[in-house]
């Protein structure tokens, strides 16, 4: 797994985005008091059920797999010149 630049803030565009993804499909939303791992691992499963990203293989399905999917992921939604892409 190559780490890419800026994945941490790219992580967290994911996460807002993903969320506002998530209540157009029709998910209530996630709670004050929902962990950032639960966030995480919601999302990313959300995306591979609608088949937008590829799923990990089971015995790579961890947590830092699914945060740098989920950058991933966003990477390739951003227009070129983004600065989180610079």
């Amino acid at each position: 797994m190559k780490k890419i630049k800026n994945e941490g803030a790219l992580l967290k565009k994911a996460v807002e985005i993903g969320e506002k993804y998530a209540r157009n499909r029709g998910y209530k939303g996630f709670g004050a008091t929902d962990s950032a791992k639960e966030k995480i691992e919601a999302l990313y499963r959300l995306l591979v059920h609608d088949k937008l990203i590829q799923p990990l293989a089971k015995d790579q399905e961890n947590q830092l797999n699914m945060k740098h999917k989920l950058a991933l992921w966003i990477a390739k939604q951003l227009p070129e010149d983004h600065p989180l892409l610079k």
